[in-house]
C-alpha cells in the first residue's frame, strides 16, 4: 500500500463565545468548549499507481483529511502513513515525496518568470540536474509551456498558471499527487488539456494521485475507484460501475420510428414512455428488470425504427441523490457496493 488511512479521526475544538461585549469578556474566563467532528473514522487503502476520487459535498471533511495525509494537521486519533512516512511526524521527508496542486492557490512565485519559479524549485527539493532536465523537456512538450515559460506567473492566464503548476508538483517525481478542484474556472478545451496530462501521467508514470473535486466529470473520466464522504464519515469505496449498476438502474432509450405513430406503447413490465414528439419517442426502463436489447428488439416489431440511442444515468445524478438520501437501509457499511 501507498496510502493507508486507518480510523482517522478529527475533532476541532473552539472555545464557546457569548454574544456582545460582556458575552467576549465572559469567555475569556470560561473553560466552556464547542467539539466540531470533522472526520470520524475514516478508514481507505490506496495501491500504487491508483488514481482516486474522493468526493462529498461542502463541509464533508475532504480537505480535513488531506490535511492529515500531507502533515499538516494531525488527528485526534486513528493513523495514516504515505508510502511508509507518518505524515505528521516527518512533515519533511513527506513533503519531498508528495506533490500537490490546488486550483484557487499555486506553489509558483507571482513576480518571477515562470522559469524561474522551477529553478527555485529545482533547488528546494534538492532535484538532480539530469531528472531536472528531462522532466522539464518532457512537461515542456506535454503541457505546452514554450509560449509562456519566460512570462511572470502573475501575467499568465488560469489555464496557463494551471499547467506551470502541474509541471511544478511533478518536477520532483512525486509517488503521490494530491489535487484539489485541479480544473476549477477552466474552459472545456484547458480542462481537456489537465485531464489528458493527469492520466498521461498516472498510465506512462506509475503516480499515484487522489483527486478532490466538485467536477464529476473529472471523476467520471478519469478515476475507476471513488471514494464518497459525508458528515466526516465514509459513505462508499468502491468501482465507479458498481454505483452506477446499484443506483443508476434506471437508463433512457430514445427511437425515431419510421412514419406516423399517434400512441407509441411498449406493453413490458419496468419500461414506461417518458415522451414523445412526433416520431422521436423517449423510454425509461429499469435495466435490472429488462435489457436493452429485449427493449430494442420489442420496438421492431411493433415500429419501424430509423435509430435508437440509449443513455446511461449521469453520475453526478446518482451521486446527488445519495447525498440527498444517502446508500439506503440496504447497503450500511462503506464497502456494500463494492
Amino acid at each position: 500500500m501507498i496510502i493507508r488511512a486507518e480510523h482517522l479521526t478529527k475533532t476541532f475544538r473552539t472555545r464557546r463565545r457569548g454574544d456582545g461585549v460582556m458575552g467576549t469578556l465572559t469567555s475569556l474566563f470560561s473553560r466552556a468548549y464547542d467539539d466540531k467532528l470533522a472526520v470520524r473514522d475514516v478508514s481507505f487503502d490506496l495501491e500504487p499507481g491508483e488514481l482516486v476520487g474522493y468526493i462529498g459535498p461542502n463541509g464533508a471533511g475532504k480537505s480535513t483529511t488531506i490535511k492529515m495525509l500531507t502533515g499538516i494537521l494531525v488527528p485526534t486519533s486513528g493513523e495514516c502513513s504515505v508510502n511508509g512516512i507518518v505524515p505528521w511526524q516527518n512533515r519533511t521527508q513527506n513533503g519531498k515525496q508528495i506533490g500537490v496542486v490546488f486550483g484557487q492557490r499555486t506553489q509558483l512565485y507571482w513576480d518571477l518568470p515562470l522559469k524561474e519559479s522551477f529553478e527555485l524549485l529545482r533547488a528546494i527539493y534538492g532535484i538532480p540536474a539530469d531528472v531536472y532536465e528531462r522532466n522539464m523537456a518532457e512537461f515542456t512538450k506535454v503541457l505546452a509551456l514554450d509560449e509562456f515559460i519566460r512570462t511572470p506567473v502573475r501575467q499568465l492566464s488560469l489555464g496557463q498558471r494551471m499547467r506551470g503548476d502541474f509541471a511544478a508538483a511533478l518536477l520532483h517525481n512525486p509517488p503521490v499527487v494530491f489535487l484539489d478542484e485541479p480544473t476549477i474556472g477552466l474552459d472545456v478545451v484547458a480542462k481537456e488539456a489537465i485531464r489528458e496530462f493527469i492520466a498521461r501521467t498516472n498510465r506512462e508514470r506509475g503516480t499515484t494521485f487522489i483527486l478532490t473535486t466538485h467536477d464529476l466529470n473529472d471523476v467520471e473520466k478519469l478515476c475507476d475507484r471513488i471514494i464518497i464522504i459525508d458528515h466526516g464519515q465514509k459513505l462508499y469505496d468502491g468501482r465507479i460501475e458498481a454505483i452506477k449498476r446499484r443506483y443508476g438502474r434506471q437508463r433512457i432509450l430514445v427511437a425515431e420510428i419510421d412514419g406516423f405513430c399517434a400512441d407509441c406503447e411498449i406493453p413490458i413490465p419496468g419500461v414506461r414512455k417518458l415522451s414523445q414528439a412526433g416520431a422521436r419517442v423517449s423510454f425509461e426502463f429499469d435495466r435490472e428488470r429488462v435489457s436493452a436489447d429485449e427493449l430494442i428488439v420489442a420496438l421492431a416489431k411493433q415500429y419501424e425504427l430509423k435509430d435508437v440511442t440509449i443513455s446511461e444515468p449521469e453520475l453526478e445524478a446518482i451521486i446527488r441523490e445519495i447525498y440527498l438520501k444517502g446508500l439506503g437501509v440496504d447497503a450500511p457499511v462503506a464497502e456494500a457496493l463494492t
